[in-house]
């Protein structure tokens, strides 16, 4: 039988016998539908009565590398718990596949994961009066907007970027091109670095399409990122380790935990699958925006 057919069951039971409210019934079942996205997009073709202990050690090791925290996997994994015991009493499932599975450890954060608060502490403390607070703030704002690597940021062009789509062009690892979503406060903050420093800056040759420059006009380094980063956080006494990827990984973060879906947010990262390299199928523009403006914290 289909997942629908056992997810259904499933909502019924919450909803008469355990008599949950609204809000708890679409916890629990976001919990499982993460599980059913995992699979489709591992293309294994199980049903819930299927499902082995070694598909669920894979989709907590997705789900982990993805960016959800040990806090949220705890609470995806009792989610599951509760489908796995449901189906066994209830449906006759001979081994629970959850019985092995054991809880990540809490009570510690991510070393590497800042919370909304942080970000806007980070971009409140650059110095918007000087030229480069300017480039700074564009800077950052892209990179938590889109979930760029370091290296994607410091490539990327003003010809990649397509305001009316709201949609950024990025050259990623391998050479490999994808589309990602960029929100209206990081277009606001780009057009504010081209209107009042870019357009006034002498542009060495073969970088007049590069969009964040240095005071040289040349393509900013790697090194230059992470310290820019490191001086804001220091500036702030944030009191945590961070660093470009520190961005890309609270990008993924926030919208897993948003309830974002698995698949969208491995899109706009540009992650290959484990196995192949074309195992993801690519989603719709349109559809991927609309994530972006219904889970990311700055939309």
């Amino acid at each position: 039988m289909s997942w629908d057919f056992h997810i259904n069951n499933y909502k019924n039971y919450l909803r008469i016998e355990r008599s949950l409210a609204a809000n708890s019934i679409e916890a629990y079942l976001q919990d499982v539908n993460r599980l059913k996205q995992f699979l489709d997009i591992k293309r294994l073709n199980v049903s819930p009565l299927e499902v082995e202990n070694q598909h669920l050690v894979d989709f907590i090791e997705f789900i982990n590398e993805l960016g959800m925290t040990p806090y949220t996997q705890a609470r995806v994994i009792s989610g599951l718990r509760s489908f796995y015991k449901f189906l066994q009493y209830e449906e006759d499932l001979a081994t629970d596949p959850m019985a092995l599975i054991e809880t990540p450890k809490l009570g510690r954060k991510l070393p590497d994961t800042l919370d909304i608060v942080e970000i806007e502490q980070i971009l409140a403390a650059i110095d918007m009066s000087t030229n480069e607070g300017q480039r700074n703030r564009a800077m950052l704002e892209t990179l938590y907007s889109s979930g760029l690597r370091v290296s994607e940021l410091i490539g990327l062009q003003i010809s990649s970027i397509y305001e009316e789509m709201g949609f950024l062009r990025v050259l990623g690892k391998g050479s490999k091109e994808r589309y990602v979503p960029i929100g209206r406060e990081a277009l606001k903050q780009i057009n504010l670095y081209r209107q009042h420093v870019r357009n006034h800056m002498t542009i060495k040759p073969g970088n007049e399409d590069i969009l964040f420059l240095n005071r040289r006009g040349a393509k900013l380094s790697r090194v230059m990122i992470f310290v820019i980063i490191k001086d804001l956080a220091a500036a702030i006494s944030l009191g945590k380790k961070v660093s470009p990827h520190t961005f890309r990984h609270s990008f993924a973060t926030h919208l897993i935990e948003g309830g974002a879906d698995l698949r969208a947010v491995q899109e706009m990262l540009g992650h290959e699958s484990i196995t192949t390299t074309e195992i993801y199928t690519h989603l719709d523009r349109e559809y991927l925006q609309q994530i972006m403006k219904e889970f990311h914290p700055r939309n």
